[in-house]
């Protein structure tokens, strides 16, 4: 298995400097990584840096998930129009919680319908749903025609886990992919969820999984 190529190195600290962005997006192309996970502002540089050679992936309303729907599609465009080519957006949970699903999907397919062409990831925040609801985000995420449905963030208590990874597996019904993401910081764990049915693995680990 070449697991370089299905890892999206996450570079989404807060106090990221651009010299280590620069430093990693480098290391990462060296590695054979598939892509980088960078916040907005970062998606510029990133490109320069990848010369073509691994993909750039945007978060949008990361981490939280709580922009409105009108400023999560300005995020989404500025993204791609800096050349990012993939966006993990963060489905808005308050309102998922809150039984707002009309909102939810609203704003699922309005993301959709204006960023064709782009491979979208949703971060559903697996550790604040129930099983029910986790089955419901997935339905909504198929309806709206996206590409990933994914974990975690990495801000929330816990992140993918094996149980996870089989359920949205299954119910995703070859009509999504799955990506795991949140507390990967080991070869043995980012493989194993790959043999449950993740097709991408998220992780900042990345150089330390490669090595070992």
């Amino acid at each position: 298995m070449d697991l370089a190529r299905y890892i999206d190195h996450s570079i989404l600290k807060p106090n990221t400097t651009l010299k280590e962005l620069e430093e990693q997006v480098i290391k990462a192309i060296e590695l054979g990584v598939y892509a980088v996970c960078v916040n907005p502002f970062h998606v510029r540089r990133a490109v320069e840096l990848s010369r073509g050679k691994l993909v750039v992936c945007s978060v949008v309303s990361f981490p939280f998930g709580l922009h409105t729907k009108e400023q999560k599609l300005i995020e989404a465009l500025q993204a791609l129009e800096d050349g990012a080519v993939e966006l993990d957006i963060v489905m808005n949970i308050s309102a998922f919680k809150s039984g707002l699903y009309n909102y939810v999907e609203e704003e699922l397919k309005a993301l959709s319908r204006n960023t064709e062409g782009a491979v979208r990831k949703v971060i559903i925040e697996t550790a604040y749903l129930t099983e029910e609801e986790k089955k419901l985000a997935v339905e909504m995420i198929k309806l709206a025609g996206m590409e990933f449905v994914k974990t975690s963030t990495g801000y929330a208590p816990q992140g993918a886990t094996e149980e996870d990874i089989r359920l949205l597996a299954s119910l995703s019904e070859d009509r999504l992919k799955v990506k795991a993401s949140g507390g990967i910081r080991s070869r043995e764990q980012a493989i194993k969820f790959i043999e449950l049915g993740a097709n991408r693995i998220g992780t900042s680990a990345t150089f330390d999984i490669l090595k070992a």
